[in-house]
This record gives C-alpha cells, sequence and structure tokens, in this order.
C-alpha cells in the first residue's frame, strides 16, 4: 500500500470510519519523497533503533522500517489501532506502543528496547504539542539524535543565533543540549489536510560535551527564561524582575564581571555569556 497517495489514505481511512481530528493536530502526508528524505537526512540504518512519536497511518514508519534494525512507534490517538495493523501488517522489526509520550520514561523505553543499538528519534510533530515533546526527547539525553518535521517559524528559531529577531530561550534550550540542522523545507501541499503554514525538517545531534561549564543548570535556565521574559528590557532589569534576592547593585557587578555593558539584552547573549551570569550568581 502507497501511505502517501492520496486515494489510496482517502480509502484507508473511510473503510475504518476514521476521521481527522483537529484537537490533535492530524495532518498526513501525501507525497513519498518526505518520508524519504526524512530517514536518508537523519542517518537511520540498521545499526539503529528508533523511537518515532506520532505514527499517524505510518508512512514515516514504513521507511523506519525498511532502514532501522528496530522500531519503536508511540500513538496518542487510539482510533488508529486498526489502521495501523493494516498498513504495518508484515513489518516484523516493529512495536507500536499507544499511549502520551509525555507520560513515557523515555530513558527507560529506550534502554529496553534498543539495547546494543544506536538510538535515535524521528517524529512528524503536530504543531500545538511541538514544544514539550521536543523538549521530552531532548531532555531524555537518550538519543544520538533528534529528527523531527516542525513548523518552519519553529525550526527557523530553534537554529536562530543570538541578536536575531527568532532567537530566544527555546533556541538556547535546543542549542544547550544538541547541535541543530534545518535539512528541507516541506510546503503545505504534502499534507491532507493541508496546513496552513510550511513545514520544516530538523535534525538536532546531540552533543557528547556540553557547550561550556555550567554549574548549577537550574540556575542557568532560570536566568535564560528570566532575560527573554521581557524582551524590550536591558538584562539587567529582567534580572532584577526576576530574581527578588539579589539588590539591583549586585546584578550590574555580576553583569560587569561578566564582561558585558550595563545596557545589553539577553537577546544578544550566547550560551556561554547566559553561563557565565549563571556561575555568577550562582556563586553568590
Amino acid at each position: 500500500m502507497d501511505l502517501c497517495n492520496i486515494n489510496e489514505i482517502k480509502a484507508l481511512l473511510a473503510r475504518h470510519g476514521f476521521h481527522f481530528s483537529k484537537a490533535k493536530g492530524q495532518n498526513f502526508l501525501t507525497q513519498s519523497w518526505v518520508p524519504q528524505n526524512i530517514v536518508l537526512e537523519a542517518g537511520i540504518d540498521g545499526t539503529c533503533g528508533v523511537l518515532e512519536v506520532g505514527p499517524g497511518i505510518g508512512p514515516l514508519t514504513q521507511q523506519l522500517c525498511r532502514h532501522a534494525k528496530k522500531v519503536v512507534a508511540v500513538e496518542v490517538d487510539r482510533t488508529l489501532q486498526p489502521v495501523l495493523a493494516e498498513t504495518m501488517a508484515g513489518n516484523e522489526n516493529l512495536e507500536i506502543i499507544f499511549g502520551d509520550i509525555l507520560k513515557t520514561n523515555i530513558p527507560a523505553l529506550v534502554k529496553e528496547e534498543f539495547a546494543g543499538l544506536r538510538p535515535m528519534a524521528c517524529a512528524n510533530l503536530p504543531y500545538y504539542i511541538t514544544t514539550p515533546v521536543l523538549a521530552a526527547l531532548l531532555e531524555s539525553r537518550a538519543f544520538e539524535a533528534v529528527t523531527v518535521m516542525v513548523q518552519k517559524e519553529v525550526a527557523q528559531r530553534i537554529c536562530s543565533a543570538p541578536g536575531r529577531g527568532e532567537y530566544g530561550a527555546f533556541s538556547v534550550f535546543c542549542q544547550y543540549y544538541a547541535e541543530p540542522e534545518l535539512l528541507f523545507d516541506v510546503p503545505a501541499s504534502c499534507f491532507i489536510p493541508q496546513p496552513k503554514v510550511t513545514s520544516a525538517v530538523l535534525k538536532l545531534t546531540m552533543r557528547k560535551e556540553p557547550v561550556c561549564e555550567i554549574r548549577d543548570e537550574g540556575m542557568f535556565f532560570k536566568v535564560v527564561r528570566t532575560a527573554f521574559a521581557q524582551r524590550r528590557k536591558t538584562l539587567l532589569n529582567a534580572l532584577a524582575s526576576g530574581f527578588s534576592q539579589f539588590d539591583k547593585q549586585t546584578l550590574a557587578d555580576v553583569i560587569a564581571a561578566c564582561g558585558f555593558a550595563p545596557t545589553v539584552r539577553g537577546e544578544t547573549l550566547d550560551i556561554p555569556g547566559f553561563a557565565a551570569i549563571a556561575n555568577a550568581l550562582a556563586d553568590r
């Protein structure tokens, strides 16, 4: 079965009485080059165990099964159970788990399912849940790389450099855990139903070593969140709002000691810059 053929998709869904859920952000691929390129660019081969999030009717799953040693797909929508039973029949290296990835112990799942394999993650993420799912995959530190299809605007934000308009707290978060690379765009015309935006495929290669020394991860992320909470403010005023335990002069001294001007804004700092501020505050 061609899982990207629009006529076959419609017939398949009609057979099972399936209806798209706007709440679950369901858009199914209608162009076979997309899942093929995702697997190729992700570097999936016979040494890999792949966790897929949200297989849908299985076009990417099908390609993953052809290339990986083992695939575990986690799907939240149980109405897809009979559909996947039909479309994925015969894939002996596939296990489908019906559940919520955000309620799954990802490191334990990877350890149990992919012993001796290179663990990878792949997902065509619904727009409404991109941030929490991607955060969970990265925070698990369970994979060599995470390759996802997301809204293009989100992909650009994740890859953005300091000082650019798209750069924000989520950019820093993702770049803290991984090195992101924008692979290719996927037009809205490649889906049924068609979304209103362009998508993009992004590969995040997990860092083996931290970018720099960060003595207190909690403090680091609090500084980042505080710096971007009110972008128009200087870093000094933003930190003064978020760190009431320090007086403004102390914060000004910390910023100066880290080599930044008093008027510096958080959006211009890179990870080492945020780390310097966080380490100095942790020391205080």
